[in-house]
C-alpha cells in the first residue's frame, strides 16, 4: 500500500479533516506501538509499511519493548496528540486498523502476539480479544 492510500484510509476511518492530520495521528500512534513491541518486530512491521511511515517508525532504536497495558497505550497516544484518552482510542483504532489492512496476515499475527489480547480490537480483530 502506498503512503497516500494508507493515509487516505486512516483519514476516512478517523474522520479527520485533512491528510496532514491523518499523518500526524498515524506517526504518533506508530511511535507508541514501537515502544510496546520488540525492536525486531518494529523493523519487520516497518518493512511492510509505506517508506515515509516506516522511516518514522524506526527513527528511535529501542533496546527492548516496554510492557504496558492498553490504558497506558491510550494515555501515551493522548499525550502525544493532545487528545483525550477516548479520542486516543479512536485514533489508535483508525491507524492500527489500517495497519492490519496494509501488512501481511503473518506480520499482523506477529505484532498481535506480542500484545495482550485487549489490543486486538484496535487492529479490527475483536475475535482475538476473548
Amino acid at each position: 500500500m502506498k503512503r497516500d492510500e494508507f493515509l487516505a484510509r486512516v483519514r476516512e476511518r478517523g474522520e479527520y479533516t485533512s491528510q496532514d492530520e491523518a499523518q500526524q495521528i498515524t506517526e504518533q500512534v506508530l511511535d507508541v506501538l514501537s515502544e510496546r513491541i520488540s525492536p525486531g518486530e518494529v523493523k519487520d512491521l516497518a518493512s511492510q509499511l509505506p517508506a515515509p511511515l516506516a522511516q518514522k517508525l524506526t527513527v528511535v532504536e529501542r533496546e527492548q519493548a516496554e510492557n504496558f497495558g492498553i490504558e497506558e497505550f491510550y494515555r501515551r497516544v493522548a499525550e502525544r496528540t493532545g487528545a483525550r484518552p477516548r479520542t486516543a482510542q479512536w485514533d489508535a483504532s483508525a491507524v492500527l486498523g489500517t495497519v492490519a489492512d496494509a501488512v501481511s496476515g503473518g506480520e499482523l499475527n506477529q505484532v498481535i502476539s506480542q500484545l495482550p489480547s485487549s489490543y486486538a480490537v484496535l487492529f479490527g480483530k475483536a475475535d482475538l480479544a476473548d
